[in-house]
């Protein structure tokens, strides 16, 4: 078994979902399958302490900004040399730029918001988020393939080993005709709300933004940082900073209450890993309860009355 994963760097670190990536590329393969890592930029020291056996690099790109056609490019490079049975990318924004493009560039079939992965033979079979996050699909496809894999799809996995990886040069022809223009830098006086340990996320089905002050009333009570999933950040509900998601911030509180959150992949994405996930949301069906530790389908009017009725008596 050959699995060539993209690994993703963020200020020149190595993301945690890369790593995790990475992890779960070796669970699949087994100890005598065979590990290849594009990286384009720096840390291939870094990449070997994750156990690769291959680390495929680009030293023309090493200090230039993300381009996705740069970066599709060297994939597909990565794709001819490997000859993989399985092509793993994260599903981010990187994930999202590159995923198709190689896939249709290499005539592979491609998987998109995996949860899980399995190989038996010849045959990768996978489940994967639909619609949302409100349906689950499970399909199957013979190798090679390419899979998209949710944020703790493989949470939790062992570390691999280090391993002693070579290290190749790729050589590609930069024929982008995206230029990159800037970037953009969280505030650094914002808060901070992936140190917070307790959290209080509100999503669109709040209602309106008077509930906001509600909720901003119960998270102090409870302790927490009022939070918000991206509908309500989009709306002006709340700042920027406070979003939590695949296009915010990833988050793992000992306490997540989410009220009013569908839970879509984007949204799951950032606070999965939270120790304890408490739902509240009128819609039985809602793709969050399938990761919440207890949940319940009463109405905000009713709930939050009471919930800060019973943090007050708490205090007393």
């Amino acid at each position: 078994m050959k699995i060539l994963v993209y690994v993703e760097t963020l200020a020149g670190v190595i993301t945690t979902e890369s790593e995790e990536l990475v992890a779960g590329a070796r669970q699949i393969a087994s100890d005598d399958g065979t590990i290849s890592v594009v990286l384009i930029g720096k840390g291939t020291d870094a990449v070997k302490a994750l156990g690769a056996d291959r680390i495929l690099t680009v030293p023309t790109l090493a200090n230039a900004p993300y381009n996705p056609v740069d970066h599709g490019t060297a994939l597909a490079e990565a794709v001819s040399q490997e000859s993989p049975d399985l092509i793993l990318v994260n599903y981010t924004t990187a994930g999202l730029d590159i995923s198709s493009r190689v896939a249709m560039q290499m005539g592979l079939p491609l998987f998109a918001y995996c949860l899980n992965a399995s190989v038996t033979g010849s045959t990768v079979q996978v489940k994967s988020q639909i619609y949302g996050g409100k349906l689950t699909s499970s399909a199957r496809s013979e190798l090679p393939a390419m899979l998209m894999m949710n944020a703790g799809a493989f949470s939790g996995t062992p570390a691999p080993a280090p391993r002693d990886a070579d290290v190749v040069n790729l050589s590609i022809t930069e024929t982008s005709v995206i230029t990159f223009v800037s970037s953009s830098a969280p505030d650094p006086d914002a808060v901070d709300i992936t140190k917070a340990n307790s959290l209080l996320c509100v999503g669109r089905g709040i209602g309106d933004e008077d509930t906001i002050e509600d909720a901003r009333a119960t998270a102090d009570l409870m302790g927490a940082e009022l939070v918000g999933s991206r509908p309500v950040i989009d709306l002006g509900w709340l700042p920027k900073e406070r979003q939590v998601g695949k296009s915010g911030r990833k988050v793992k509180p000992k306490v997540y209450l989410a009220l009013g959150v569908s839970g879509a992949p984007e949204h799951l994405e950032g606070m999965s890993e939270s120790d304890l996930i408490i739902a509240v949301n009128t819609d039985e069906s809602a793709p969050i309860f399938e990761h919440a530790h207890f949940g319940s389908t009463v109405g905000l009017a009713d709930f939050l009355p009471a919930f800060r009725e019973a943090l007050d008596k708490r205090t007393e």
